[in-house]
């Protein structure tokens, strides 16, 4: 399953850092998205908003003010779903997600897989 960490950053103390690691660890295809060049283990993060196929979840590290900027990117890429981490919650876009049928979830990344419910 593809899953593009959308805030990715070469932080190991940030969350979008532990759960690209995470997501790694339980056999799926990261793609990380941050606003710097980096690295997260071996996983070269992309800048911008690179033309992905295929993603199924996109999971969100970028906080409500700053999505708007996001939104038709994340469109673009017609996940099934994308999960909002805490404080990231955000019931407009929430909305226009599903009013696009896709499902907006909101939960932790790391506990979705610590517990096998990702």
């Amino acid at each position: 399953m593809r899953t593009l960490v959308l805030g990715a950053s070469p932080n190991p103390e940030r969350y979008a850092y532990k759960a690209s690691v995470m997501l790694s660890q339980h056999g799926h295809e990261v793609l990380p998205v941050g606003l710097r060049d980096g690295k997260i283990n071996q996983l070269d993060i992309m800048t911008g908003q690179p033309s992905l196929e295929a993603v199924d979840t996109v999971t969100l590290y970028v906080g409500p003010d700053n999505q708007p900027g996001w939104y038709d990117y994340i469109f673009s890429l017609n996940p099934r779903r994308v999960i909002f981490n805490p404080g990231t919650e955000n019931p407009t876009f929430e909305k226009a997600l599903a009013d696009k049928g896709i499902m907006a979830q909101r939960a932790c990344t790391l506990v979705l897989l610590a517990t096998g419910q990702y």
